[in-house]
């Protein structure tokens, strides 16, 4: 085959797993033949109405089969796959519609009234509509002009296969980054940043073609998409897809597809050891559990091993396409809090203020380097050659240190730094602290502005349901495990903390609305 890029890979695994499903979504199994019919139909049906190498096809939906047909087809083209945050308002969407000139545009029923909205005014030509129902709805001959039936123009194009030429440098996906600060800017993923980190995930996630991953992140997220499905994919498991997260039903589709693997946030496990049906859940067949964002609190990791399940943490980002670095779940208890080691193709590096590369446990940036690492931001010549330290190292923008065996303990975020008299206090230091706190469900530490230390940390905190916590307690339970000046001088209480897509808390809008 010419093509040697990701858009190969269903046409290379029919041969091989034809009958077995591919994908399980609403209850109903893809086999790998099926899918990879569909991408091919879709392909075609693509390029009759003028996609064509390098032209840009974005999609706005939910986790579904289509999202995955999709992103095959456009490998097949050489197109470049554009995901869309279905959670963003109209306006966020237009600009990255604009930004990345998008042409046609893939979106949900559902989302509909949104998709409209946002192609307005931009260089979108033609949509085409992913009926709820999976079939043509009964409005044929009343779509809007521009727009098309999903599945109509699926059913109608030949299955061919396309063979164009697609290599390992060629651009396969825009990811944007969640944009918490400033616009957000385009990763440009290539072909063979996307296989590097699927053989990386493979390596140190021991993946085998039986493994069955449940998705319950969105797959518009780097993490679902290129740490879960994509390598799973390439191995010949199964997929199971989930478009919203509902706890009880996650547990219970864990022992009814004898699920393996199973990624999320912090949050996302604690409100799963929590599920009234927790301590009756068949989770005999879950093995492997990663988690990414933080690290997971002791009361959280001390439910899951009282079932026999570890957790690996993880360490990345969109622009790593995003596996950095891996924690073993059998290192988890004796290296608690770090993010682990650098996966198997790729480097990491700490460097000083100095520009000197750190030693041993002394605190700098993260430099990553690696072929999953992008090597450019699209249309943004000015954030690329910022992004890059010696044209190799990618600047993470995140502190952190290495230990004598070569663990990485990621600090903070750079601009999350707080300077207070002289000192520098990392936020997330101060949140693993406070999280100890039973009563605490989620924190964010922010700096406010003081007259006597320039900065003092301020502490915002969601509690748990039914839950009290006083500042006082707070104080006393950091008074002794934290230096004086890094203890908040505040404690703020909301009801419900800000997050990205992914889970991440946005301090931006927290520092926004508490930081005066």
């Amino acid at each position: 085959m010419d093509n040697n890029g990701v858009g190969s890979w269903l046409r290379r695994r029919r041969p091989k797993s034809g009958p077995k499903p591919a994908l399980v979504c609403a209850d109903r199994a893809v086999s790998y033949a099926e899918l990879a019919d569909r991408a091919d139909r879709l392909a075609n049906a693509l390029r009759a109405r003028g996609v064509a190498k390098r032209d840009r096809v974005a999609y706005l939906g939910e986790n579904d089969t289509s999202f995955v047909e999709s992103f095959f087809a456009c490998g097949l083209l050489g197109a470049i796959f554009v995901p869309l945050n279905t959670r963003l308002a109209a306006p966020e969407l237009q600009f990255q519609l604009q930004d990345s000139g998008a042409r046609y545009l893939i979106n949900a029923e559902s989302l509909e009234p949104l998709a409209a909205a946002a192609v307005d005014g931009t260089s979108v030509g033609t949509r085409l509509k992913v009926d709820a129902d999976g079939g043509p709805a009964a409005s044929v001959g009343k779509l809007p002009s521009g727009v098309e039936h999903y599945d109509s123009v699926i059913n109608a194009a030949a299955a061919t296969p396309i063979d164009e030429a697609v290599s390992l440098d060629d651009g396969a996906m825009i990811l944007y980054t969640s944009g918490t600060t400033g616009q957000p800017k385009g990763a440009l993923l290539t072909h063979g940043n996307i296989t590097w980190n699927c053989l990386n995930a493979i390596i140190d996630m021991d993946t085998s073609r039986n493994d069955v991953v449940l998705l319950i992140a969105p797959l518009f997220h780097v993490a679902a998409l290129d740490m879960g499905l994509l390598p799973i994919i390439l191995k010949g498991g199964t997929a199971v897809l989930e478009s919203k997260f509902v706890p009880g039903r996650v547990l219970e589709l864990i022992g009814r597809y004898q699920v393996t693997t199973l990624s999320g946030v912090p949050t996302t496990f604690q409100m799963l050891c929590e599920d009234p049906t927790w301590a009756s859940a068949n989770l005999s067949s879950l093995a492997k559990l990663t988690c990414g964002g933080s690290a997971v609190p002791i009361r959280v990791l001390d439910a899951y091993e009282a079932r026999g399940i570890g957790f690996s943490n993880c360490y990345g980002m969109t622009e790593t396409a995003p596996g950095t670095t891996m924690l073993p779940s059998d290192r988890s208890r004796e290296k608690t809090g770090s993010a682990g080691l650098p996966h198997f193709f790729t480097d990491i590096r700490i460097v000083s203020d100095s520009g000197a590369q750190a030693g041993v446990g002394e605190t700098g940036e993260i430099q990553i380097s690696g072929p999953n690492v992008i090597k450019e931001y699209w249309n943004r010549s000015d954030a690329t050659a910022a992004g890059y330290s010696d044209s190799i190292w990618f600047r993470s923008g995140d502190v952190g240190h290495v230990d004598e065996d070569g663990f990485l303990f990621v600090s903070d975020r750079i601009k999350d730094m707080i300077i207070s008299g002289g000192e520098n206090v990392y936020p997330a230091e101060i949140e693993a602290v406070i999280s100890e706190l039973d009563e605490v469900a989620s924190v964010a530490v922010i700096g406010v502005e003081d007259e006597k230390w320039g900065e003092v940390p301020r502490a915002i905190i969601t509690l748990r349901a039914g839950e009290r916590l006083t500042e006082a307690r707070i104080r006393a339970h950091l008074d002794g495990r934290l230096a004086r000046y890094k203890i908040p001088k505040s404690v703020t209480f909301i009801d419900e903390m800000p997050r990205t897509a992914s889970g991440k808390i946005r301090k931006a809008e927290l520092r926004n609305q508490f930081a005066h």
